[in-house]
């Protein structure tokens, strides 16, 4: 006879592609709020007659709004359940889309752009969460890294998508498709996703108020380690994200087509680091993996400013790009299973403090590319560099991966 250890043991396999599924598209709408219109940079900068670094900090206040919400969904899921949250969050989502599709300056774009990115929010964080209610050990890796896929997929996939929409319709018509793409996930929270988190589970001695809850994860060297890696992982593929739109078409002059077509041959990399890494963590501790990925990170970033001095062209920076995405993609789903392993009791708190420092740290640093100017890659690369640079410090010397207790079974 088969023990459950965790509620999601008993899930059928079927229950767990619905799962994957409706869960994947929360986590895919936040992503795609951020980067949905990045081929639309141009446009905007011309149809609001403002500076291209005015048009990056629209990005920022999104992710701003993104981390913002995360802090405040994250700890409110882990007090009143998941479902409400989640769906009351991903409705005002919608609002906010229809707000910025209406946006007459750059002053209501911003607004509007937080509130976006607050309203999507949830569905990353509370996702996690429901991943963590249910389930525990490797089967939460192979879980997350489901997860783990649409979070790399979607930033890279979102300007493939936007770009091919742009033959269709302008930067605003982008806003309305994100706000019917926000009525589905309402719809399919209320109608697919039952609460992981009853009652009897919101009280717990020790982790039943906000304060115990943030006490234990600050008391925790492991979370802050790969909560600093993670955020400084995501803040050099932003960068990235930032300054691709300019970089590809202003520079490289490819019109936001073949721009969409680039992120494409990139997706593949993250496909690959997210697949490979949950197969590898088996038998191989995340530690170590993460060990190699973020040493691949900083030798990417590395190269792509060698490289860009050397005169190398497009090429130069595509190739160490497609290095340093794979690498991101190896590191997404092992950061969260060593993050939300020791903090079941507190999954909320502590994949919404996760996911605040991520989209946080990412908005504040990445826009400092365009305060360069974009004449080549050098400041994007040197920026991933910088950050891969945190990484690795953050892991050799705060979680000190020869510590971290092996994963169960």
């Amino acid at each position: 006879m088969t023990t459950v250890v965790h509620p999601g043991d008993s899930l059928t396999r079927r229950q767990r592609v619905v799962y994957v599924l409706v869960l994947g598209a929360l986590t895919a709408l936040g992503p795609f709020t951020v980067d949905l219109y990045l081929p639309a940079f141009p446009q905007v900068e011309a149809d609001l007659g403002v500076r291209t670094a005015v048009v990056q900090l629209t990005l920022t206040a999104t992710m701003i709004g993104f981390g913002f919400g995360q802090l405040v969904v994250g700890p409110w899921s882990d007090r009143v359940g998941r479902r409400m949250p989640l769906i009351l969050a991903s409705s005002v989502h919608v609002a906010a889309s229809m707000m910025v599709a209406l946006a007459p300056d750059i002053t209501w774009l911003m607004a509007a752009r937080v509130l976006q990115g607050a309203g999507a929010a949830a569905g990353g964080v509370v996702a996690m969460a429901m991943v963590r209610d249910l389930f525990g050990g490797y089967p939460l890796v192979r879980m997350l890294s489901r997860l783990a896929l649409v979070t790399g997929l979607a930033p890279i996939a979102a300007p493939v998508i936007g770009s091919q929409l742009l033959l269709i319709t302008e930067w605003r018509g982008l806003f309305v498709v994100l706000a019917g793409y926000g009525v589905l996930v309402v719809a399919a929270s209320w109608l697919f996703i039952v609460e992981t988190l009853p009652p009897a589970r919101r009280v717990d001695k020790g982790h039943s108020t906000i304060g115990e809850r943030y006490k234990a994860l600050f008391a925790d060297r492991i979370y802050i380690g790969v909560a600093i890696i993670g955020g400084f992982t995501f803040t050099g593929l932003f960068a990235y994200l930032s300054a691709s739109s300019f970089l590809f078409q202003d520079v490289y002059g490819l019109d936001p087509q073949a721009y969409g077509l680039v992120f494409a041959a990139n997706s593949v990399g993250v496909v690959i680091g997210v697949q490979t890494s949950s197969r590898l963590a088996k038998h191989v501790g995340p530690q170590w993996i993460l060990s190699v990925s973020t040493a691949v990170l900083l030798a990417s970033g590395i190269a792509i400013v060698v490289l860009d001095q050397a005169d190398a062209g497009m090429w130069g920076t595509i190739v160490p790009l497609f290095f340093f995405i794979t690498a991101c993609g190896f590191g997404f789903p092992l950061v969260q299973v060593l993050a939300l392993a020791n903090h079941g009791k507190e999954a909320g708190t502590a994949a919404s403090l996760l996911g605040a420092l991520n989209f946080g740290l990412a908005g504040l640093l990445s826009p400092i590319v365009g305060t360069f100017g974009i004449a080549n890659a050098t400041p994007m690369g040197a920026a991933m560099a910088v950050a891969a640079a945190v990484a690795v410090a953050a892991l050799w010397f705060v979680v000190r991966p020869w510590t971290v207790p092996a994963l169960s079974r």
